[in-house]
């Protein structure tokens, strides 16, 4: 129970802390992350756009919370939904110049904090 613990303390400050440096471009940790995995890599059936529910299966939140995030990065300009060509019911998600614009500035300010944050205690 104490290496578990320790796990969500490590996850909570770290989330923190990327939260507090991911504010001033207007991001959260959780919206970083889809963008992270929208610019980052191709979707898992090699077209353009991801899946929402692949897209929550990589971060790790509930469809409705992500449907949420999304609609917040819509609003900013951030991201693109369109329908699913194969699955009328799908929703597909890609991000915008704009986007990707700032997951390339934000990006090397993300991947610092997570360098810091987990770096081992005795390094």
């Amino acid at each position: 129970m104490e290496r578990w613990r320790g796990i969500l303390a490590v996850h909570a400050r770290t989330l923190c802390e990327l939260d507090r440096e991911l504010h001033p471009y207007g991001l959260g940790a959780s919206d970083f992350e889809v963008l992270d995995v929208l610019a980052g890599r191709h979707a898992p059936d090699g077209t353009d756009g991801w899946r929402v529910q692949d897209i929550a299966c990589q971060v790790h939140l509930s469809q409705s919370a992500l449907s949420r995030l999304i609609g917040r990065l819509e609003k900013e300009g951030l991201v693109e939904r369109g329908m699913c060509a194969e699955d009328r019911r799908g929703v597909r998600v890609c991000t915008t110049s704009k986007g990707r614009a700032l997951h390339a500035e934000v990006r090397p300010v993300q991947r610092a904090v997570l360098a810091r944050m987990l770096a081992a205690p005795d390094a």
